[in-house]
């Protein structure tokens, strides 16, 4: 087996974040909480990232956050439109939390 077929994909990687995302959604009984607590722990993490990758952030802060943005917007737009094109098997009401915007058609 060759080392790039050894190496984890990106899209792996995203499982185990799901995978514990789901675990904690259950457990908290909060798919909003755990959303929310997931991108800030990405924003938290990109801004490290950024960090390491960038010789002068302060700079180049305005460039980071554009492309960290579209990245996210791009992502975020393909998994909606999954969603839309394969809605969930089960569907349960959007939990009420003042902390987290509850979007209604």
């Amino acid at each position: 087996m060759s080392e790039q077929a050894k190496e984890t994909t990106i899209f792996q990687i995203a499982d185990q974040f799901i995978a514990l995302a789901n675990e904690l959604s259950s457990k908290e009984q909060d798919v909003g909480k755990v959303g929310t607590a997931l991108r800030f722990a990405a924003a938290r993490f990109n801004a490290f990232e950024a960090s390491l990758k960038s010789a002068d952030l302060k700079a180049e802060k305005n460039n980071a956050l554009e492309w960290f943005s579209k990245e996210y917007h791009d992502m975020l737009n393909d998994n909606l439109d999954d969603h839309i094109d394969n809605p969930p098997v089960v569907q349960t009401e959007p939990v009420q939390d003042d902390a987290v915007k509850v979007f209604k058609g």
